[in-house]
């Protein structure tokens, strides 16, 4: 039985999240159909972690146990042949035959972008977050600095989640600006229910002078998801990476 680890990029624009679900299309779903077709047999595989309807994976992992004989470094090429264009497996490998996408992972990395400007962009209309506003870029990488750490991150947790620890750590908060874009790059050892997005829509509120940079500490300490600013929509968002 091979084990082998894949890494998928995807565009979430038209997808209801990573998981499969009964009624609603998932990246998942295509790529086990894919598998399956390819293999002539049913083929399940675990990825690291769920990621929302319309946000994308630039370097989501995935593995499935098997027994095959087609060489693996052609499951990309046999796998994009079929799969649609909004989904692509960049890389396959034999993992250790131990190895879980999901229960090894250590670590993630995600990507935000913001597009800031007085006039929209339709091109960037599916892949970041529009603001208006002027944001105060040296207030906001300041407010991020409260983030990292270890803390109870339960006031970044949107509801619906089963999660009881919600401690998280966050060793890196990153933020810089290419013109009109904005780009908050964050890495953790795990994230909370739209926890990123959260953080995302906080400091946002810090840039536009909502919130102060002062704050943010105590908004943290006080576990309150009124006091944290607004979700920030899905489609600003990118897995970049998971650690192992």
């Amino acid at each position: 039985m091979k084990n082998v680890k894949l890494t998928v990029e995807y565009d979430g624009t038209l997808f209801y999240g990573w998981q499969r679900q009964k009624n609603d299309r998932s990246v998942q779903e295509e790529i086990e159909k894919g598998l399956s077709k390819i293999m002539k047999k049913n083929v399940k595989i675990n990825g690291s972690g769920r990621t929302d309807a319309r946000v994308h994976g630039l370097r989501q992992i995935a593995n499935f146990r098997e027994e095959f004989t087609i060489p693996i470094e052609r499951i990309p090429v046999a796998l994009n042949s079929i799969l649609p264009d909004d989904i692509a497996i960049i890389n396959a490998e034999l993992a250790e035959e131990n190895f879980h996408a999901r229960y090894d992972a250590v670590g993630k990395k995600y990507i935000y972008k913001i597009y800031n400007d007085p006039y929209r962009s339709p091109l960037w209309r599916n892949y970041a977050y529009y603001v208006g506003d002027e944001l105060d870029l040296d207030k906001m990488i300041k407010a991020s600095k409260a983030f990292i750490g270890t803390h109870d991150f339960i006031g970044f947790m949107s509801s619906g989640s089963s999660v009881v620890d919600t401690v998280r750590t966050i060793y890196d908060l990153r933020i810089h600006r290419e013109g009109p874009l904005i780009t908050i790059e964050i890495k953790g050892n795990g994230f909370l229910y739209n926890m990123v997005r959260i953080i995302v829509g906080t400091l946002v509120e810090v840039g536009k002078g909502k919130k102060s940079v002062d704050e943010m500490g105590k908004i943290i300490e006080s576990r309150s998801r009124k006091r944290a600013g607004h979700t920030a929509p899905a489609q600003g968002l990118y897995l970049s990476h998971v650690y192992y």
